[in-house]
Order: C-alpha cells, then sequence, then structure tokens
C-alpha cells in the first residue's frame, strides 16, 4: 500500500493548490493517452487519482491522517479506487477538461458518472468500546434501487426515448478559449441526467428518479483507540446514485460517552478508590476496576489522601499502535461517621502516639 503523499509527491503540509498542482503533474506523466498499452502507467495513473480523491478533500485527508488507508476504505485499501479511467476523467473534470488540457486528458471519452450522496451520521462509544473495539451493527435510511421499476425511473412497458437536450450523447459540450488554444468543456447534460434517455412513463412509486428510501443495516468495526470526533468511511454504503451509478459514501462520526467510574485523559484512565484507615496506615492489598475487569492492587504502608497508584497498561490503546495507557488510582481514606466508644479510644491512643512521632511533628506542622 503506497502512501498518498509520496504517490503525488506532496508533504501533509502540502497546500490545496501544491497538491492539486502535483497531481496535474503526475496525471500528465502516466495519462493512458501518453502511454498507450502501458499497465504499470495506468496503474500509477489510477493511485494517482485515488490519493488525489483523498488528499484534495479536507475532510478525508483529515481521516487519512489519523487513520491511514483503513479509515478511508472500510474494506481496505483499493489501488484504483475508481470503477475505470473515465470514472477519473469525469470526477475530476477541472483538472481534465476546463483547465487547459482539452481533447488531449478527455482522451475523447464520454461516458460522464454520477455518484449518490455522501450519508453522514454520529453513535455514541463508551470507554469500553474504545479499549477493545467492537463489532456494531446499525440501521439507516438510504436510497437504493426502486423495487417497482429496478432503477429503471419508468412504468413497465415504458420505453426510453433519445434526449432531445444532448441528442442521445448523455453530454454538452461548450467551446472555450484559453491560453492554450481551443479548449472543449464537457458537462453532464442536466436534462436526462448524463444517460442520453428520457423516460416516457415515469415510475409512479418513485416519479421516475429509479430510487426509493429503505433502511439498511450496516455492520462495521470500531477502531481501538479512537477518540469523540473521529470518524470513518464505509465506502460504498451511502445512498444508491441515480441510472445505475455507484453509490456514496457513509461517514460514521463517533461520540465518546462519559463514563460513571473511569476519566480519560488521552490513553491514560483514572479512578478513584476508597481504603479505611488501617489499610492508609498499615498498607494491605484492595480490588480496583479496570476495563477487563477487576484486579488485585497492593497499597503500600502510610499512603496519604491523593496519591496516585499505577497499573501499568492499563489504559486504553493508542489508535493504530500496539501501545497502551496506563490506569491512575487516586487513594482516598475513607472516614465512618459512626464511631464506637472503643473505637474513639484507640483512635485517641494512637494519636497519642503519633505526637510522640518526630516524623508526625514535621508532617502537621
Amino acid at each position: 500500500m503506497n502512501d498518498f503523499y509520496d504517490i503525488l509527491g506532496v508533504s501533509k503540509d502540502s497546500s490545496q493548490g501544491d497538491i492539486k498542482k502535483a497531481y496535474r503533474k503526475v496525471a500528465m506523466k502516466y495519462h493512458p493517452d501518453r502511454n498507450p498499452g502501458n499497465k504499470e502507467a495506468e496503474t500509477k495513473f489510477k493511485e494517482a487519482a485515488e490519493a488525489y480523491s483523498v488528499l484534495s478533500d479536507n475532510q478525508k485527508k483529515s481521516q487519512y491522517d489519523q487513520f491511514g488507508h483503513a479509515g478511508i476504505n472500510g474494506n481496505g485499501y483499493n489501488a484504483s479506487g475508481f470503477s475505470d479511467l473515465n470514472d477519473i476523467f469525469s470526477n475530476f473534470s477541472d483538472i481534465f477538461g476546463s483547465s487547459g488540457f482539452g481533447d488531449f486528458f478527455n482522451g475523447g471519452r464520454s461516458s460522464h458518472q454520477r455518484k449518490g450522496k455522501d450519508l453522514k451520521l454520529s453513535i455514541p462509544v463508551t470507554l469500553e468500546d474504545v479499549s477493545s473495539g467492537s463489532d456494531k451493527t446499525i440501521k439507516i435510511k438510504r436510497y437504493e434501487s426502486c423495487e417497482s421499476c429496478q432503477g429503471s425511473g419508468g412504468e413497465k412497458g415504458a420505453q426510453p426515448i433519445t434526449c432531445t437536450g444532448c441528442n442521445g450523447s448523455g453530454e454538452v459540450r461548450r467551446m472555450q478559449r484559453s491560453l492554450f488554444g481551443q479548449v472543449v468543456n464537457v458537462q453532464s447534460c442536466q436534462n436526462c441526467k448524463g444517460s442520453g434517455k428520457v423516460i416516457s412513463k415515469p415510475c409512479r412509486k418513485c416519479n421516475g428518479e429509479g430510487l426509493s428510501r429503505v433502511s439498511a443495516s450496516i455492520s462495521f468495526q470500531i477502531p481501538p483507540g479512537i477518540s469523540g470526533g473521529n470518524y470513518m468511511t464505509q465506502r460504498g454504503e451511502g445512498n444508491k446514485g441515480p441510472n445505475g451509478t455507484p453509490a456514496g459514501d457513509l461517514i460514521i462520526y463517533f461520540e465518546e460517552v462519559e463514563h460513571s467510574l473511569f476519566v480519560r485523559d488521552n490513553n491514560d484512565i483514572f479512578v478513584d478508590a476508597f481504603v479505611s484507615y488501617p489499610v492508609a496506615v498499615f498498607g494491605g492489598q484492595i480490588e480496583v476496576p479496570t476495563l477487563e475487569g477487576k484486579v488485585r492492587l497492593k497499597v503500600p504502608a502510610g499512603i496519604r489522601p491523593g496519591q496516585m497508584l499505577r497499573l501499568r497498561n492499563k489504559g486504553c490503546p493508542e489508535l493504530n499502535s500496539h501501545r497502551m495507557g496506563d490506569l491512575f488510582v487516586r487513594i482516598n481514606i475513607h472516614i465512618s461517621k459512626n464511631i464506637s466508644k472503643k473505637a474513639k479510644e484507640l483512635i485517641k491512643n494512637l494519636e497519642s502516639e503519633l505526637n510522640e512521632n518526630s516524623d508526625f511533628k514535621k508532617f502537621s506542622g
């Protein structure tokens, strides 16, 4: 899996303008029209398009910086990214069309492919989810192909007719002049939405859209070590596109739920524990909760209120790493309100004994 920044030859702090220039340079070098029959050049051309599609989008770029390739594709990294070369040309028309490269970069290709809209949602995650990662299944509402017309948009038996707006080509061409000479700007026909055909009798259930809103179940894994505000993308799990075009993406945001016991600070977590006065004086063992269950903790003699004891590697995992944070146990001394007469006498005797101790005098001022 090649790094997107290496593919384009840019750094993480490069501006969007520099990223676009870098992509244009790589695209020119490996363009299929300049390298006919060269499969290696075609692969590099597709890799560059995939890299630019992520790095040119601030949201996707941020996610890639946090999660790597796994963060931008729930099913793993796909070097080609797009369905075919036409998909690349149509998605980056500002690079290959009206930016001065004209028909050379369009290569005579006219299949403009639209894409369904992305969906965004937020889900709550617990500290236990953050610690171990977990499998989740959620239900969403999205647009899929209409069952009545099978996505065609027309009633049964209705025949599509040629679009008069583009004469069946699915696109509208406009001639423009630039410093590079005459440029052909190709855009999808709005009348037929790029299909070249219009429905003579639209489907009554979907009004000719070919899409209907349905419920769907989506399963995915929460990455261990995430934080509130992180998100991941499930490719192709968004709304279906019109006329059988690809579906959009599902972007899932994570909202960390406040825990009833633990407080998180990056990868470390903190918890309060209460010990009796004798344990604080003489030491002993107590049972403390962790994210993986209860464990025994040794309390040293003479511990003071507020002192922290550390359990290594009992915190949260670091995202995309095998390193673990620590669990810090804050010691509190439990003082009972209901003290018997005998216990009071013992405490007074202890106080007298401590007053004879020079260290105690120094500590107490």
